[in-house]
């Protein structure tokens, strides 16, 4: 299971971050993926990480504002939010698939309930 965290009201150009941890099974490998949806809107690539390598995916919509990390010990995962801008709304959901990284959110099998930002202007 996948328990995304971190969520909240935040005021534009504030930060906050967003945990994704992963119970039940521990990850050797494949890709562990962030998405967001905003309302009346598609599910898009946020970012993700390669899970033997650490390797790095984000967005160049939120390059430079957002990262990805981990903690292998607790098998969780962290997308650090900065700089937040009222269009970063939306409904935050982390998400695992097997194999070679991917963007498309219909390639990762198991999801998380997602949580909530919500930044002001």
């Amino acid at each position: 299971q996948l328990q995304a965290s971190g969520g909240g009201l935040v005021q534009a150009g504030d930060s906050l971050r967003l945990s994704c941890a992963a119970s039940g099974r521990s990850f050797s490998s494949g890709t562990m993926g962030w998405f967001r949806q905003a309302p009346g809107q598609a599910r898009d690539f946020v970012g993700a990480i390669i899970w033997d390598t650490g390797y790095t995916y984000v967005d160049v919509s939120v390059k430079g504002r957002f990262t990805i990390s981990r903690d292998n010990t607790e098998n969780t995962v962290f997308l650090q939010l900065n700089s937040l801008k009222p269009e970063d709304t939306a409904v935050y959901r982390c998400a695992v698939k097997g194999g070679p990284f991917s963007r498309n959110p219909g390639d990762y099998k198991y999801w998380g309930q997602g949580t909530l930002v919500t930044v002001s202007s």
